[in-house]
């Protein structure tokens, strides 16, 4: 006889509490995802340049009418608290120190993919679209794509497309904001 093991899932208030407890180490690479508490993939070069050159151009082409937020987290359920390689939110005056982003103040939200392509497609995607995260970009390094993602409706999204490095993107939030695969993903 086979015995599954229950496991204990998590609010976003108990994990903050375990980061201020000192359970959760500030540079410990995790994130709350679904109430479960999973490390994240290391950061390599490549990711991290993709990951630059995207807040660059986003802080540039939005200037105040956007905070662009690099690895922080946001507040997208009860029992998550992903951190997103880049989201953009709604301008506030406290720049959200009173609060980290939930799905009404996040207008795009970017996962860079090196390696971890099927966790952001399988696992992440999902609870995206579950939160009403209008937009997502999974900008997938290997192949110099992105999957765009719009429209979350019943935990999927409904417009999933994916552009190539010849390709342009628009975010939905912002129509005059133009900018090209290959600028994100860097030479080949």
């Amino acid at each position: 006889m086979v015995v599954e093991q229950a496991r204990r899932q998590f609010t976003v208030d108990e994990y903050e509490r375990m980061g201020a407890a000192g359970i959760l180490a500030e540079d410990d690479r995790v994130e709350l995802l679904d109430g479960e508490i999973v490390e994240m993939t290391p950061i390599g070069p490549r990711h991290a340049s993709c990951v630059d050159r995207l807040n660059r151009l986003l802080v540039i082409g939005l200037g105040d009418r956007a905070i662009v937020r690099v690895q922080n987290p946001a507040r997208v359920a009860f029992r998550s608290q992903p951190q997103p390689d880049l989201l953009v939110a709604r301008p506030r005056n406290d720049f959200y120190a009173l609060s980290h982003p939930t799905p009404d103040d996040i207008l795009l939200v970017v996962e860079v993919a090196e390696t971890s392509g099927a966790f952001d497609r399988d696992v992440k995607a999902p609870l995206y679209a579950r939160a009403g995260i209008r937009e997502l970009w999974v900008v997938d390094g290997p192949s110099a794509e992105v999957v765009l993602h719009r429209g979350p409706v019943s935990g999927r999204y409904a417009d999933v497309r994916t552009v190539g490095r010849g390709g342009q993107l628009t975010p939905e939030a912002f129509g005059d904001l133009v900018l090209s695969v290959a600028d994100l993903v860097g030479e080949g």
